[in-house]
């Protein structure tokens, strides 16, 4: 078994690369709406008939 600050040392250094590798990966930024037009709706009414979209991201590729 290794000592205690050995296995810290390599947890934090894990933690460090992980850190690294997140910073690198790239990034999409939505912009959003800064009032969301559904909000002047009534909120009686049923979202049964409203038309939806389908969003599909592909996370393999």
């Amino acid at each position: 078994m290794l000592p205690p600050f050995i296995i810290e040392q390599i947890r934090q250094r894990e933690e460090r690369e992980r850190a690294n590798k997140d910073q690198s990966r790239p990034r999409l930024e939505v912009p959003l709406d800064p009032v969301s037009p559904h909000a002047e709706e009534d909120p009686s009414a049923s979202d049964d008939d409203c038309d939806r979209g389908v969003v599909i991201l592909d996370l393999m590729g």
